[in-house]
This record gives C-alpha cells, structure tokens and sequence, in this order.
C-alpha cells in the first residue's frame, strides 16, 4: 500500500467502518501456497510482512517490502483480495477498492 493506502487502512480499522467492497465473491477457499513470499525466496530478499492472495492462495510480501510482490500479484492476476498471513492478524484487504474486506461473513 502507499501511504494514502496505508492512511485508509489505518482509519478505516480504527473506526470498524469501511467502504463496501465489490470483489468479495472473488474470494475463494484456498490453502496456504507457501510459508514465506514465494518471490523473494526464490530471489534471495526479505520481506516486512506477509499476505495471501483469496483467490488462488499464492504469499507475497507486503507493501512495506522492498518488492511488494502480494500487490503485484494481484495486478498482474487480478485478483483483489488479500489476507494477512501474519500470526494473530485476521484482516483482509481489496486492492482495487483500497478497502478492508469481512471475508469471514
């Protein structure tokens, strides 16, 4: 996320108010395709933070990363939907509307 991204995410989970997203039946179930950013270690990099893509389960760094390969999966595949795949977060975040997703709902 840039920083008008990462400002919306920060408002938006600190008032539990987000903007409706319309990609939310793009989610689907899927398991988990790798434990770290499948990118950076084939290249050999680190990441800051991990996210997992709802549509085909692919992990890729976040947008605080040097690379930020979950965004560009989600350019380059269109898919929109991404969750955290960090311990004890359980968000979810639609690129295209820059909105949190309810993806447990």
């Amino acid at each position: 996320m840039g920083l008008v991204s990462n400002a919306k995410w920060v408002l938006q989970r600190i008032t539990g108010r987000s903007p409706a997203c319309a990609h939310r039946s793009e989610v689907r179930d899927v398991e988990r395709r790798s434990e770290g950013c499948a990118e950076c270690l084939v290249l050999g990099d680190a990441w800051v933070h991990l996210r997992m893509c709802l549509s085909c389960g692919q992990v890729g760094c976040c947008d605080s990363s040097k690379n930020r390969h979950a965004h560009r999966h989600a350019d380059a595949q269109r898919h929109p939907i991404a969750r955290s795949a960090e311990p004890g977060e359980d968000w979810a975040w639609c690129f295209v509307d820059e909105t949190l997703v309810d993806v447990d709902a």
